[in-house]
C-alpha cells in the first residue's frame, strides 16, 4: 500500500498531474466532523513528517498520520485503512 506522503509527492513531481487538483482531508479535531479539506494550491511544502499548509491564520504543519483521504481531480486516490492501492 502507498503512503500519503509517497502518494503526494508523486502527484508533485509527476508532470502529467496538476496538483492543484488534488484535495487531502485530515483529522482536525473541533472542525464540522472532527475533519477539514484543503486544496493543492493552499499545500506549501511536503516536508518529510508533515505537509505545510495555507490557512487565515497562517501556517501550519498537519503531520501525515491525521491525512484521511486524498482525492485527484474529484476522485478518491487514497483513503486511510483502503486495501489495494498501489
Amino acid at each position: 500500500m502507498r503512503k500519503s506522503r509517497e502518494l503526494l509527492l508523486r502527484i508533485y513531481h509527476d508532470p502529467r498531474c496538476r496538483f492543484g487538483e488534488v484535495v487531502v482531508c485530515y483529522i482536525d479535531r473541533g472542525a464540522p466532523g472532527d475533519e477539514s479539506c484543503v486544496e493543492g494550491v493552499r499545500i506549501r511544502e511536503l516536508d518529510s513528517q508533515y505537509m505545510e499548509i495555507e490557512s487565515a491564520v497562517g501556517v501550519s504543519p498537519i503531520p501525515y498520520h491525521r491525512i484521511t483521504r486524498i482525492l485527484y481531480a474529484g476522485k478518491t486516490a487514497w483513503e486511510r485503512g483502503a486495501r489495494g492501492q498501489h
